[in-house]
């Protein structure tokens, strides 16, 4: 039975049992985490936690002991979604903090004083309140005062804006321990910048409550907007707040909207382990090798957000964002929504053409329209909303085995795949690099840069710095990229590499405990002969070999069972 069947039917029963309308869901709540009511899961080490290479089931319970079948359970489950993204990715949220206080001065500007451990931290946002008669609905904007949403969406509907200065809470690349919200909770020095940008934004909307009649301000519609990491900043304060009414995220790429398990199988995108440590636990990074042992993804993230209303934007004229992935998360998490009868309450909009957080007019009306519903209570509109260009990705694959319970993905024949290797050290290369003998590398050799040659910064592209791989395509396709590394040090485990005569890119955060292989990228590629040129970026990265394939999952040393093809003479 096809997963969208199985939905169905879960959606019939519901309605059979709990006579829940979707005019009886709530669109948002008066607290800001229903799910503090229960237990906490018990919630093992990575050492325990099983491999699930496909998307993870959000209605699942943590300890596997039954699915969420009706709306009623699914306070319950959110909770446990809840505490696993705590405790794997961005540490534990505190909660409000018992002295505060809140003003509204000068007519434009919200002040909230937060004290904690006897330390005060002020939260300042300027406020713009339309004329006339309210109480108005708000938007939170991360950076300025509609995110990077043109004000006229926001300003010509009467809706206030307020700006979150996310900097009084936490710097965007942070220094773990010295940020102002550390003098608050010293202790919590190891938390992701996504758990204090969060926090501050509940603050703001706890301000708002105290100070509500001088503001005239409709604290049941309030949204949060912000674009590329402060579009990931948007959802996590989605997620983590049930008083956000609308949630509207901007090209968030990985780490937003997009599954680190889809990225994995992409090209140079932002991955699990390609992401800023600093805005996530560094705890989170023992997963960067083995993605599949998390137990969450991030259409898990997005189905925290149910059932208030979310809308996510795209961009795939950037790689990075990995847009790919972000469509596949958005299919699988819009099954929430779906299931409790209110899939118009998430769309999804992917759309080229146009600048990084740039909304392009054809993007327009579907943000109007998420404002018009659930801002404004505007039910005529249309927000059924599924834009995008990938006809050809199979999204299902991921999450079909919600149904049957087996956690696999369509296997595939792999005597029918091409697995190329090539060993670099027997490349043409600059005198820059140098073969190292290593009795645990294939052919008990490797190639690594000299010593003391870093080029951070910029790429060094020199007959002496680089070093060239002819390669030979049979067959146009989509092609990997994998190597097999040995970078056991965050500041020595990148390359630059470009194809043909096209622009290098930066490959970074590729460390490995051994010698391990890691992909370094997904290329289209035509029939016949190709050139990779690599260049040094750290020195003490070590390259042992490549391979290039069409299996998405790559090589093992156990699949490794051919010679090179240009292995050394």
């Amino acid at each position: 039975m096809k997963i969208k069947s199985f939905f169905l039917l879960t959606f019939i029963c519901l309605y059979a049992t709990t006579l829940l309308s979707a005019q009886e869901i709530p669109l948002v709540y008066a607290v800001e985490y229903t799910g503090a009511k229960f237990a906490k899961p018990t919630l093992p080490n990575i050492d325990q936690l099983p491999s699930i290479r496909p998307l993870t089931d959000p209605f699942l319970m943590s300890d596997g002991s039954k699915r969420v079948t009706n709306f009623s359970d699914w306070a319950q489950r959110r909770a446990e979604i809840h505490e696993e993204i705590e405790k794997y990715e961005i540490g534990q949220k505190p909660e409000k903090p018992e002295n505060m206080t809140a003003s509204f001065t000068l007519d434009t500007l919200l002040s909230v004083n937060i004290t904690v451990n006897g330390e005060t931290l002020t939260i300042a946002s300027k406020v713009s309140i339309p004329e006339g008669e309210g109480p108005f609905p708000a938007v939170i904007g991360i950076g300025r005062e509609s995110g990077s949403l043109p004000p006229e969406i926001f300003t010509d509907r009467k809706i206030a804006t307020i700006t979150f200065d996310f900097t009084q809470v936490m710097a965007h690349g942070q220094t773990r321990g010295a940020e102002p919200i550390n003098k608050l909770y010293p202790e919590l020095e190891h938390m992701g910048a996504y758990n204090a940008w969060s926090w501050g934004i509940s603050r703001i909307i706890d301000g708002l409550e105290m100070v509500s009649d001088d503001l005239n301000i409709d604290l049941s519609h309030i949204a949060v907007t912000g674009c590329s990491f402060a579009g990931k900043m948007a959802l996590f304060a989605g997620a983590f707040d049930e008083r956000i009414a609308l949630t509207i995220v901007q090209e968030s790429g990985g780490g937003g909207a997009a599954a680190w398990r889809v990225s994995e199988t992409l090209g140079n995108v932002e991955t699990l382990g390609n992401t800023s440590r600093v805005w996530f636990m560094e705890e989170m990074f023992q997963f960067a090798n083995n993605v599949p042992k998390l137990p969450f993804d991030h259409h898990e993230l997005m189905a925290l957000v149910a059932p208030r209303a979310l809308l996510v934007l795209g961009n795939p004229d950037y790689e990075w964002l990995a847009d790919e992935s972000g469509y596949v998360s958005c299919r699988a998490a819009h099954e929430v929504w779906k299931s409790f009868g209110v899939g118009d309450r998430f769309g999804f909009s992917i759309v080229d053409g146009h600048g990084h957080c740039q909304l392009p007019d054809e993007q327009r009306p579907e943000v109007e329209a998420f404002i018009d519903k659930f801002l404004l209570g505007d039910q005529s509109v249309n927000t059924d909303v599924q834009v995008h260009s990938f006809e050809s990705v199979d999204h299902e694959k991921w999450y079909e085995w919600w149904e049957s319970g087996i956690p696999t993905l369509k296997e595939v024949d792999l005597s029918l795949m091409a697995f190329n290797y090539y060993e670099l050290e027997c490349a043409p290369h600059g005198s820059e690099w140098e073969i190292i003998h290593d009795s645990g590398a294939s052919g008990d050799e490797y190639i690594t840069v000299q010593k003391g040659l870093n080029s951070a910064e910029a790429v060094t592209n020199t007959q002496e710095s680089t070093l060239k791989l002819e390669i030979d395509i049979s067959t146009d396709g989509a092609y990997y990229l994998y190597a097999r590394l040995n970078c056991q040090n965050a500041a020595d485990d990148s390359f630059y590499m470009k194809i043909d005569d096209g622009e290098f890119e930066t490959y970074n955060g590729l460390q490995t405990e051994s010698w391990e292989w890691v992909k370094l990228d997904k290329m289209n590629l035509t029939a016949g002969a190709h050139t990779l040129t690599f260049a040094y970026r750290e020195d003490g990265a070590k390259i042992d070999k490549i391979c290039i394939t069409d299996y998405e999952k790559g090589p093992s040393d156990e699949l490794d069972l051919s010679s090179a093809l240009n292995a050394c003479k």
